[in-house]
């Protein structure tokens, strides 16, 4: 994306999508009247797809409005097969309407790069700018037939959704996938404004200064136009986690916020998993006792990062789920996955201590589940807001983006986990040794435990939030009241 030629060439992707490319229930549905539609539009990685469906499966089964989830066959496939903690019957009340993507490459991850950032998915990223064509000739069609549409969209994906303000009974809302506190950072710290707090708490914020990639500034300046033009925002927060930094937010913001997080199901009923072997493990260890460890789908380590990690965590003699997978590609099903090798004996040395899984995981079950009693973690906010919400520390260790302040605001503001290693020493090794005593101060210390405790009592005040009366129900009442008013 170095000039605006890429921008210029997907304004001339046509769009071929009609009627008759539509599954049969999608044309039935689409030739009622309705009142309200909803229409989500992720962006095409998984930590977003994500939050959307959930968000999708949310209000389809506790308001009965139709709701439609835009994305390629492939990343709609992506999203239902790693739908985590959602129910089935949930999932079959959202509209999955599938839009066309031109073929790109779907390199793996490059192992040589100095930081973490996945640079390896910008070919998916420039793909999803020919999106736009496609996207505005469904909104046209579901327009045609309802009384409102409600389009509910990533912020990466705002370009994409540009026309919706071509259409007279159309609205838009940002939905915030990450937490308010970064937010609150990037409004305040990175566009030159005053911030509210004592000198003291600037001083400890870890600088991102030469962070953002070249590439993801100029996707980000591509989208930046038609951010600012959205009837107002979603955030995947509560009140009781960040209240401090969402007035914070409010004051500065020309639109209305909505912070109706956690959007997972926050009670969680691990019978449906019955046979993962995650959690058939963890039903035979003692409570609080196992530490979960994963870092995402958009991290890979080096084979020496991998076995410091592996000699840490067998030294500290604390029982752990290691969650060892590579980066996704831009395609998940496509391309063989790297191996990644662990010391020769070690899962032979851990049995009946420590559980490797190379596959994907049911990571909020895991987390909700009565034996776990730490989680090390990148920081994705995903995984922060599930570690959160089911009362789990963290040990902190972040990789890029949003990540180091995510770990900021668990480690010093909520004071709910551990540094495993500080943002500022990122491009060194972190020696197995560093990893040993984090992971027995977290799990076998007066330390840790005061700090588990403080989680468990964040995570009771969240659960409750979502519930009849509380907070984020109360937020998430008052968007649907808003968009079918």
């Amino acid at each position: 994306m170095e000039d605006s030629t890429e921008v210029q060439s997907s304004e001339r992707y046509t769009s071929t999508c009609s009627y008759e490319d539509l599954p049969n229930h999608e044309l039935d549905n689409l030739k009622q009247d309705h009142e309200v539609v909803i229409v989500m539009v992720p962006f095409p990685v998984q930590g977003h797809l994500n939050q959307l469906l959930q968000l999708a499966c949310l209000i389809a089964s506790s308001y009965d409005l139709p709701v439609y989830y835009v994305g390629s066959a492939t990343l709609n496939r992506q999203a239902q097969v790693r739908a985590n903690a959602l129910n089935p019957s949930d999932i079959a009340k959202i509209h999955f309407h599938e839009v066309p993507i031109p073929e790109f490459s779907s390199p793996p991850p490059d192992l040589s790069a100095s930081r973490k950032f996945p640079l390896h998915h910008k070919p998916l990223w420039d793909a999803s700018l020919f999106l736009r064509e496609h996207i505005a000739s469904f909104l046209r069609d579901v327009s045609s037939k309802s009384r409102r549409i409600v389009v509910v969209h990533d912020p990466f994906m705002s370009f994409n959704v540009q026309d919706v303000y071509s259409l007279p009974n159309a609205e838009s809302y940002i939905f915030n996938g990450v937490s308010a506190f970064y937010s609150y950072c990037f409004s305040f710290l990175f566009r030159g404004m005053s911030i509210q707090r004592e000198d003291e708490f600037l001083k400890k914020l870890p600088s991102l200064e030469g962070e953002m990639p070249d590439e993801l500034r100029d996707f980000l300046a591509i989208q930046g136009p038609y951010m600012d033009t959205r009837s107002g925002s979603i955030l995947n927060t509560s009140k009781v986690i960040e209240g401090e930094f969402l007035d914070s937010l409010a004051q500065v913001e020309r639109v209305k916020q909505w912070a109706i997080g956690p959007i997972l199901p926050t009670k969680l009923d691990n019978a449906s998993n019955s046979n993962n072997i995650c959690l058939k493990w963890l039903n035979k260890q003692p409570p609080r006792s196992v530490l979960c460890i994963s870092f995402g789908t958009t991290t890979t380590f080096s084979d020496r990062e991998v076995m410091e990690l592996a000699m840490g965590l067998e030294q500290s003699k604390q029982k752990f789920i290691w969650v060892l997978r590579e980066a996704d590609r831009g395609d998940i099903f496509t391309g063989e996955a790297r191996k990644l090798e662990l010391p020769e004996g070690f899962e032979e040395r851990v049995k009946g201590v420590g559980l490797v899984m190379r596959e994907w995981v049911p990571q909020p079950e895991i987390l909700a589940h009565s034996s776990t009693g730490g989680f090390m973690s990148h920081c994705g906010w995903n995984s922060c807001i599930e570690s959160i919400t089911m009362g789990v520390p963290i040990a902190a260790w972040p990789m890029h983006s949003d990540q180091p302040m995510n770990s900021f605001l668990v480690t010093e503001v909520l004071k709910i986990g551990l540094t495993v290693r500080e943002w500022e020493k990122r491009e060194e090794l972190v020696s197995a040794s560093t990893i040993e005593n984090v992971v027995r101060k977290l799990m076998a210390s007066e330390e840790g435990d005061g700090i588990r405790k403080r989680a468990e009592e964040l995570g009771v005040s969240v659960r409750r939030s979502t519930e009849k009366g509380g907070a984020s129900q109360i937020e998430l009442d008052s968007f649907i009241a808003h968009i079918t008013r």
